[in-house]
């Protein structure tokens, strides 16, 4: 069981390792905002990882991964609210608010409460989903029962993203007086801004 557990975590970290939408959000929030912001925001992700990963062992979240429909209908959702957040990092853009010394932001902007930002980009992604239903059940390690060794795999995956993504933040927030430079921050908001917008029409295209 401890080989199986021991591949399945180095499956899991590779996939936690692959940059996609979470990347981008915290990007921008640990950037504009600073790192307590960024690690919200981390938080916020974990959490939304872990209502799929509830929604999985309860069986539910292969009921939305099976209907076509209501999976249309998340998969939508979830493409606009990342083409929102991209466009709210376009128009704060040119704002000015460099971090302060304590690793925050003065500036405030739309796009709401950190911990809600990466909840709902995360409860808005089908895709976990079916990457819980689909890819879970074959690693779960044979020495558990089903619904047990995917709680503990789910577990495993939410660790493995918050030590990648707050281990990001930190490497931010040391490098946050370049970020602070107008320049900088005005390019990286551009960017992040337009990625986000990428990863919505990504995601609304996006084959079930």
């Amino acid at each position: 069981m401890l080989t199986q557990l021991i591949t399945a975590t180095g499956i899991l970290a590779l996939l936690t390792l692959v940059p996609g939408p979470d990347m981008a959000i915290v990007t921008k929030r640990a950037v504009s905002r600073g790192r307590a912001d960024g690690l919200r925001t981390v938080g916020g992700i974990g959490l939304g990882l872990l209502l799929w990963g509830t929604l999985t062992v309860a069986g539910l979240a292969a009921l939305l991964a099976a209907s076509a429909e209501v999976y249309l209908v998340v998969k939508l959702a979830g493409a606009a609210y990342l083409g929102w957040l991209g466009i709210q990092a376009l128009r704060e853009a040119g704002a000015d608010a460099p971090p302060t010394d304590s690793g925050t932001s003065a500036k405030t902007g739309a796009d709401g409460n950190a911990w809600r930002t990466g909840l709902v980009a995360n409860a808005l992604n089908p895709k976990i989903a079916v990457f819980y239903t689909g890819l879970l059940p074959t690693l779960a390690p044979s020495g558990l029962r089903p619904a047990a060794g995917m709680a503990l795999l789910v577990l495993v995956h939410v660790l493995l993203t918050l030590v990648w993504l707050g281990s990001y933040v930190y490497v931010l927030s040391r490098a946050r007086h370049f970020f602070a430079r107008p320049r900088v921050r005005r390019t990286l908001d551009r960017v992040t801004g337009v990625v986000l917008i990428g990863f919505g029409i990504r995601v609304a295209t996006a084959a079930s």
